[in-house]
């Protein structure tokens, strides 16, 4: 008896067996107001609701059918179709938590990020334009000596990663994969004169593709270029990759009206010489379609007159043999 009683307890005693929920709540919002206005209360009183109308709700906003922000970035180093170094982009958190703050490509931009980047770009420009304005004053020697150092600090401020290693800028990029799927072509000014040399590729350059290219950076095969025909150049971007270019140089093409009106109406001629073409065999073959039918109606008429004829000469021997015939030896009948 001790012991049922014992297990009678035990089971009032025992907690019943709840299903196991989630205690995560949803991480989406949702903003709504309330359809019927509460009046004020006094001072020191809490609000009087409606115990049904105060419970009624319109919705506002449903944050998780609203788009999503993104995350402001500021790159440690150069990512592909992102930017380069020092440069501050928008990421979706997704992107930027999983990829690029783990793997050390970016930081928050915080305020001494901020700075940093920024007197490092200050540092750069500074030395660029101590380098551009120099030139003017020191030799051709000294100014690639100075040249030669000061390109190599700027490119250690792009630099990523260990100092040997040579990481090409999100705009060099860019230039090179344009580069690769371009095409220069040049026309041949009439002059007797012409020489293609790397200055006048860089012009064309220009002119053409919207890229500006140093003559330093630019190789020919030889130089300079006076045959027509097709050609190659390598361009080196920022010192680091380089891409070989075609090129074509092709025989001058007036632009003036005159000259686009004179080619176009020879063009037209020659398309139109394939019809008149075909349309002289057309009235050739049916010309003889029509001559060979002329003559067989005349052979027709030939063989009908032959025809007659031979039956008249046939009947006139006949007559002929009737009149010269000889008289009958037959006794005539008294």
């Amino acid at each position: 008896m001790w012991s049922s009683g014992r297990r009678v307890l035990q089971d009032l005693l025992s907690p019943a067996a709840v299903r196991s929920l989630s205690l995560t709540p949803a991480q989406n919002t949702v903003v709504v107001e309330r359809w019927w206005q509460v009046p004020l209360s006094k001072v020191g009183s809490p609000p009087r609701l409606h115990p049904r109308r105060h419970r009624v709700y319109k919705l506002v906003e449903d944050t998780s059918k609203a788009p999503k922000e993104k995350m402001e970035l500021i790159l440690t180093q150069t990512v592909p179709k992102l930017g380069g170094r020092g440069d501050t982009v928008f990421v979706q958190k997704s992107v930027g938590r999983n990829k690029l703050l783990p793997q050390g490509l970016a930081a928050y931009p915080s305020p001494d990020n901020k700075q940093m980047f920024e007197e490092e770009l200050r540092v750069c420009t500074a030395q660029l334009s101590f380098l551009f304005f120099s030139r003017l004053h020191i030799t051709k020697q000294s100014l690639a000596i100075y040249h030669h150092h000061h390109l190599f600090c700027h490119l250690q401020l792009l630099k990523e990663g260990k100092p040997e290693d040579r990481v090409q800028t999100r705009t060099g990029q860019m230039t090179v994969e344009f580069l690769k799927h371009s095409q220069l072509k040049i026309n041949k000014m009439p002059s007797e004169e012409f020489k293609l040399t790397k200055e006048v590729v860089c012009r064309q350059f220009l002119k053409k593709l919207g890229v500006v290219v140093p003559p330093h950076a630019l190789s020919l095969p030889f130089e300079p270029i006076k045959d027509v025909g097709d050609y190659w150049c390598e361009v080196m971007v920022n010192g680091i990759n380089t891409v070989r270019v075609p090129m074509s140089l092709v025989p001058y093409e007036d632009p003036s009206l005159k000259y686009r009106q004179e080619l176009k109406r020879q063009k037209q001629q020659q398309e139109a010489a394939p019809t008149s073409e075909v349309a002289d065999e057309d009235e050739a073959l049916v010309k003889a379609v029509s001559d060979a039918a002329v003559e067989t109606e005349a052979g027709k008429d030939s063989v009908s007159e032959a025809a007659s004829a031979a039956e008249e000469t046939a009947s006139s021997r006949q007559t002929t043999q009737d009149t010269t015939s000889p008289p009958s030896d037959s006794p005539k009948k008294d």
